[in-house]
């Protein structure tokens, strides 16, 4: 059975409110999430219609005065050099550190995997992540209080180590799960990853018009046929990744492109959780809010019906060139199952985003593609309506760095695309 828990407290005030606020539904077996308002989305918070943004921002400017965040920091700083000995194992400051740790150690990976460091969040509270085009920014009556949220994004990158982790060959799933093979839906349900293949019509993954013109529909179509029963797949943007373009990088979100990033995720999280993923889905039906795909005009009851049958929300990463560096690597559901994930808050103007982050267990299973080839597509869950602990909900994931590649090795380029999958 599914865990619901609701917020007494936010009942009046989410009656009335226009805003969706979700129940939080727990996977059956897993501990409530680190997070603010007894995990109760901050929708719940709405002030005259501001979808929770402003008691968001408040609870992060109160977070940084209490001062838990810096005492980690201090702790880090202050610690004798070498390895740091911490309640989920031991942890190292910098990359190569661990990398001699791994070497020193002879700690080695089965046929295709690899043993590397993979950075972790120590944080074991909220955070909070104010977006850039948040009108905080502009106010000159909020200087002080830009200065204090700046500095405390840039201070998240420094309450993290790196631990030592082998990486199994995803290819080679069927070694270690007889029978399941990493190009099935039964892979997705059970593990929360999996492989596709796709031989793209689209030429330049940098023109955003034609990413969506083409590669959406192929997307959607490859989702369809990969998950039986699926009734409908809705692709609704995309992000492109590559450390070393010279061309304009710009975001521009009113005309629906993501620019070109420049930095890969280093740090072990999931894009969703249990309220965003039902927040952004319905947000899409309903408003088209942000949607760089093809338009959406449910009303809310039909929406409702909609999402009242499974859905999910998967990532889908195709290379441009084979993959020498910087590859993804996915963590698989049950070495995480019963783990409380830790929320960070993403604060827009009119809502609030949810991502999750992790600390580190030395037996999560993880997995990668080495020299992932432009028509192979990694696929990892980022939610599932279901919650009775029959499929994963999710996979986690990072970016990393492979210290076996040539020094000269190109960064990884590759396009990112976000769905849903309804049944």
């Amino acid at each position: 059975m599914e865990k619901i828990i609701e917020n007494p407290d936010a009942a009046d005030g989410a009656a009335n409110s226009p805003v969706y606020i979700p129940p939080l539904q727990l996977t059956a077996g897993q501990s409530p999430p680190v997070a603010a308002n007894q995990g109760l989305s901050y929708m719940a918070l709405d002030r005259d219609g501001d979808a929770g943004t402003t008691a968001a921002t408040e609870a992060a400017l109160k977070q940084i005065a209490e001062g838990k965040g810096q005492a980690i920091i201090d702790m880090l700083d202050n610690a004798p050099p070498g390895p740091i000995e911490t309640e989920w194992g031991l942890g190292f400051r910098n990359y190569s550190e661990c990398v001699e740790y791994i070497r020193a150690n002879n700690i080695e990976a089965p046929e295709g995997g690899l043993a590397l460091p993979l950075p972790y969040t120590i944080n074991e509270q909220p955070t909070y992540s104010v977006v850039s085009s948040n009108a905080l920014w502009r106010d000159p009556s909020r200087e002080m209080e830009a200065e204090a949220l700046r500095k405390e994004e840039q201070d998240n990158a420094r309450r993290r180590l790196y631990f030592p982790h082998v990486m199994r060959d995803a290819r080679r799933i069927e070694a270690y799960y007889p029978g399941l093979s990493p190009s099935s839906a039964e892979c997705m349900d059970k593990l929360g990853v999996s492989l596709a293949h796709c031989e793209s019509k689209c030429e330049n993954f940098y023109d955003s018009a034609e990413v969506e013109r083409v590669f959406y529909p192929e997307i959607e179509k490859l989702l369809l046929e990969f998950f039986p029963g699926a009734t409908d797949a809705f692709v609704y943007n995309h992000d492109v990744f590559d450390k070393d373009y010279q061309g304009d990088r710009t975001e521009d979100q009113d005309n629906k492109n993501p620019g070109v990033n420049k930095n890969y995720a280093n740090l072990v999280h999931n894009d969703l959780n249990d309220n965003s993923g039902r927040v952004r889905c319905r947000e899409l039906l309903t408003k088209n809010l942000r949607n760089f795909g093809r338009e959406q005009h449910y009303t809310e009851a039909e929406a409702d019906a909609k999402m009242s049958r499974r859905f999910m929300s998967i990532n889908l990463a195709k290379p441009m060139e084979t993959v020498q560096q910087n590859p993804f690597v996915l963590c698989a559901w049950p070495s995480f199952a019963d783990q409380p994930y830790i929320n960070n808050y993403r604060i827009y103007d009119d809502r609030v985003g949810e991502t999750t982050r992790f600390t580190n267990r030395p037996d999560h299973e993880w997995y990668w593609f080495p020299q992932q080839k432009p028509t192979e597509v990694s696929m990892l869950k980022c939610y599932d309506s279901v919650t009775d602990g029959s499929v994963s909900r999710w996979s986690f994931h990072t970016a990393c760095v492979d210290p076996t590649a040539p020094e000269d090795a190109p960064c990884r380029r590759n396009v990112v695309v976000r769905s849903y999958v309804f049944f």
